[in-house]
């Protein structure tokens, strides 16, 4: 890829700033005036008294027709009018789920030498991170990441995976690989939902061998909240998005009309979004909604946000048979790797991305 090798500035780690027991963010944490979170619990609701929509996606495997429309129909809904919703009963094993988070919060509590060990570059972000965008003197995220890869094969390297905590690789191995078979059910009925085969989606992402990846966030405490952001605001580049949240401390946003909702993550439940590269496919049926973190002045949280994603170098473009005299396609095609490029350059910008690249009407 075009990107430049290393980040422009000295790599501030937030966790070290936050356990320094400063009493005040240095301004490069401190957002413009309009995109802070002003006034804020960071416990409660935000702008919004609702919340996005809870599926349990037991009825999709429930083997009565009926049930599976039903299912389906309100994955439908959520996809289009949401572009987020909460699955339970989705066939991951509960305490899978818990080990996984607990397995990366040791990592992050580990002495600093070892972290930075795994330190990364803007070349593929691969490794322990504390920003994302490489503009120099760009006001920063107040967290830290993990970044590895996991499909296709060729990209994934278990020496770029922490050795540390003890079966740290064995228990990501695990988690997703059933994360990579829950993105393949969703895949399915996401193709059906808009009349297309089962298999479109998937075939469009690369088949077997899709793109696959995992970015682990660390919000550690803050003691201006009010004045920043954990992650700014914006769309997922990729395809689908597999959150599995801190459920002890919110901190999601997720914008609907105009509101910011805080997310009230259900027990062992995933968060499901859509990312850019299918509202591209679906060509605006499917949503992907802006969203945000917000911190907290008294709780760490630890997050890990899964991405399904089409094969780097394919081309992605709206679906031929969603395409019409009526419905033209709204997107040019691009490969997920030109995409991509602009959010490693630029950082997270809202949805600027994506509506940037509609075709002229």
């Amino acid at each position: 890829m075009n990107c430049i090798q290393d980040w422009p500035e000295p790599i501030v780690r937030v966790q070290a700033l936050s356990e320094s027991g400063l009493g005040r963010i240095p301004d490069r944490y401190v957002k413009p005036a309009t995109e802070r979170p002003v006034g804020m619990d960071p416990m409660g609701d935000g702008d919004g008294i609702v919340d996005i929509p809870l599926i349990d996606l037991a009825g999709l495997f429930s083997g009565d027709p009926a049930m599976v429309r039903t299912t389906m129909g309100r994955v439908a809904e959520a996809c289009q009018q949401w572009g987020f919703f909460q699955a339970v009963n989705h066939g991951v094993p509960p305490y899978l789920m818990d080990q996984a988070r607990h397995v990366w919060r040791e990592f992050f509590h580990l002495p600093m030498e070892i972290k930075q060990e795994y330190g990364n570059s803007p070349k593929t972000y691969e490794g322990y991170g504390s920003r994302l965008g490489v503009e120099k003197g760009a006001i920063l995220d107040w967290s830290d990441y993990y970044f590895l890869h996991y499909l296709p094969h060729s990209l994934k390297d278990h020496k770029k995976w922490p050795a540390q905590p003890p079966h740290h690789r064995e228990v990501m191995e695990q988690y997703l690989g059933e994360l990579v078979k829950l993105g393949g059910r969703l895949m399915k009925v996401l193709s059906l939902n808009l009349g297309l085969k089962e298999d479109y989606l998937q075939n469009a992402f690369g088949g077997e061998e899709v793109g696959a990846c995992l970015r682990v966030n660390f919000y550690p405490k803050c003691p201006q909240p009010e004045l920043t952001l954990g992650l700014s605001s914006h769309s997922d580049p990729g395809g689908l998005t597999i959150l599995l949240p801190d459920h002890d401390v919110p901190g999601l946003q997720v914008r609907k009309d105009g509101k910011w909702i805080t997310v009230k993550p259900a027990p062992h439940a995933f968060i499901i979004n859509i990312g850019d590269q299918l509202q591209v496919l679906s060509n605006v049926i499917y949503k992907s909604v802006e969203h945000r973190v917000i911190v907290n002045p008294n709780l760490e949280r630890v997050s890990l946000a899964f991405f399904y994603n089409p094969r780097g170098e394919l081309l992605i473009e709206p679906a031929k048979e969603l395409i019409s005299p009526e419905n033209p396609a709204l997107y040019p095609p691009m490969t997920f790797n030109e995409y991509r490029l602009y959010i490693r350059l630029k950082g997270p910008r809202g949805k600027s991305q994506v509506e940037s690249l509609k075709s002229p009407r």
